[in-house]
């Protein structure tokens, strides 16, 4: 069984996804990065572009990413900022 990390993934005044997720693919300010269970910490910001999120169910989701949103991720766990 793959590895799972939490993820939150939010605007203002709603909450997109909040769950275990299995990877997240984010187009990031210098390039598309993926986020993995056990991922290195960092801050990075979002360019615009599309989020592929696979939960840990295998359910697979896809996000408007406009730009000028922001991803943290550390201690085995994502939060996107949109």
């Amino acid at each position: 069984m793959m590895k799972t990390f939490h993820l939150t993934v939010a605007r203002v005044g709603e909450n997109l996804f909040d769950g275990e997720a299995l990877s997240a693919s984010l187009p990031g300010s210098e390039g598309v990065f993926e986020v993995l269970a056990g991922h290195e910490a960092f801050v990075s910001l979002l360019a615009e572009g599309e989020m592929r999120l696979r939960a840990a169910d295998g359910e697979t989701f896809h996000f408007e990413i406009p730009a000028g949103g922001i991803a943290e991720v550390s201690g085995n766990q994502a939060t996107i900022l949109l």
